[in-house]
C-alpha cells in the first residue's frame, strides 16, 4: 500500500475485496509477529478475528495510510489485552507427569501387602497361572502402571487389565475358601 492512498480513496474502496486483500497482505505479518511477541495463547487465531473486526470497519477509517495502521493495531493490541485477560481467568493447562507426582495414596493391595509377610505374598502368587502372577508381582510388588506392565511383558493395556482382573479374582476365590475351611 503506498501513502498515496487517501481518506477518500479508502471510503471509495472499503467495500472493494480487493483493498482487504492488501490491508491483509501488508499487516497481516506485522500484527501476527505482534501478537506473538506480546504473548498471546494462539497468535494466528486472534490475528484473524483482529481482521475479521477490521473489514466491516475499513469504511470509516481516517487518516489514510498512517490512519489505517493505527487502526489495524488498535484492534491487535485490544484482542491482546482480552486474550491476556482470558488467560488470566483460565486456569493453565499443564499435562500429568506421573513420574513428578509426589502424592502418596495408598491403594488397597499396598495395605495387604504390607499386613501380610513376604512368604505369604509369594505362596499366594505361586497359586496362579505364571502370566496372572506375572502381572501382580510386576503391578503389586515393582509398582509399575499398567502401561509398563504391557511393555515388559511385550502385551496390550487391555491384556494386562484382563490378566490383573482374573489374578485377583482367583485370589478372592482362594481366600474365601480358605476362610471357610479355616476354624
Amino acid at each position: 500500500m503506498t501513502d498515496a492512498l487517501t481518506d477518500d480513496v479508502l471510503r471509495a474502496r472499503a467495500r472493494d475485496p480487493e483493498l482487504f486483500s492488501i490491508v491483509y497482505r501488508t499487516y497481516a505479518s506485522q500484527v501476527l509477529g505482534y501478537l506473538t511477541a506480546r504473548g498471546v495463547e494462539d497468535p494466528e487465531a486472534v490475528m484473524q478475528e483482529v481482521f475479521i473486526a477490521v473489514l466491516p470497519r475499513l469504511q470509516k477509517v481516517t487518516g489514510g495510510v498512517a490512519g489505517l495502521r493505527t487502526f489495524v493495531f488498535s484492534v491487535a493490541h485490544a484482542r491482546m489485552v482480552d486474550d491476556h485477560r482470558r488467560q488470566q481467568r483460565t486456569p493453565s493447562k499443564l499435562p500429568f507427569e506421573p513420574d513428578l507426582d509426589g502424592r502418596e495414596e495408598s491403594s488397597a493391595e499396598a495395605e495387604v501387602l504390607q499386613r501380610i509377610s513376604p512368604q505369604e505374598v509369594a505362596d499366594l502368587l505361586n497359586e496362579l497361572p505364571d502370566e496372572q502372577r506375572e502381572v501382580l508381582s510386576l503391578r503389586l510388588v515393582a509398582g509399575l502402571s499398567v502401561d509398563q506392565v504391557a511393555a515388559v511383558m511385550g502385551k496390550s493395556a487391555g491384556a494386562v487389565k484382563q490378566l490383573q482382573r482374573r489374578a485377583l479374582i482367583r485370589l478372592r476365590e482362594q481366600s474365601a475358601v480358605t476362610e471357610y475351611v479355616a476354624p
